[in-house]
């Protein structure tokens, strides 16, 4: 098992239905170690460079003002495997596929409002911790 870093977003309907707490405890009691956390606003320059992959699709603008729309808590944390795993305990992207026992599953109401982000590989870990906690890039 390698030690990884990923990006961990609680996003605006998570943090608006007060979920920010349970995803928080869920990750500490997996044995991660929190290096960053901050709530902050996505701004629009934020979103375009966290999203810059997406910018020509369809869902960009609605998704972007999703995450623009309120505060979210942003984490960076480390452990075995921590791609896969925070990824394992998120669940699939739509709800509707998504276990009990994961936080989509156990609370998101759609696709776009599913309480939680993760980086989807190392690489994209290491782009994206680089755009919301700079000094914890490496």
């Amino acid at each position: 098992m390698a030690v990884e870093r990923t990006l961990v977003l609680i996003k605006p309907d998570g943090v608006q239905r007060h979920l920010v707490g349970e995803i928080l405890a869920r990750i500490e009691r997996k044995g991660f170690h929190l290096l960053g956390l901050r709530m902050m606003m996505m701004t629009e320059d934020i979103a375009a460079k966290h999203y810059s992959e997406h910018i020509d699709k369809e869902f960009y603008r609605p998704l972007v003002d999703f995450m623009t729309s309120g505060p979210l808590v942003a984490a960076v944390i480390e452990g075995d495997d921590a791609v896969a795993e925070w990824r394992t305990m998120m669940g699939p992207t739509n709800p509707a596929n998504a276990p009990a026992g994961t936080i989509r599953g156990d609370f998101a109401t759609n696709t776009r409002a599913n309480v939680t982000h993760g980086s989807d590989s190392v690489q994209a870990a290491r782009r994206e911790i680089a755009i919301f906690f700079p000094e914890l890039a490496h």
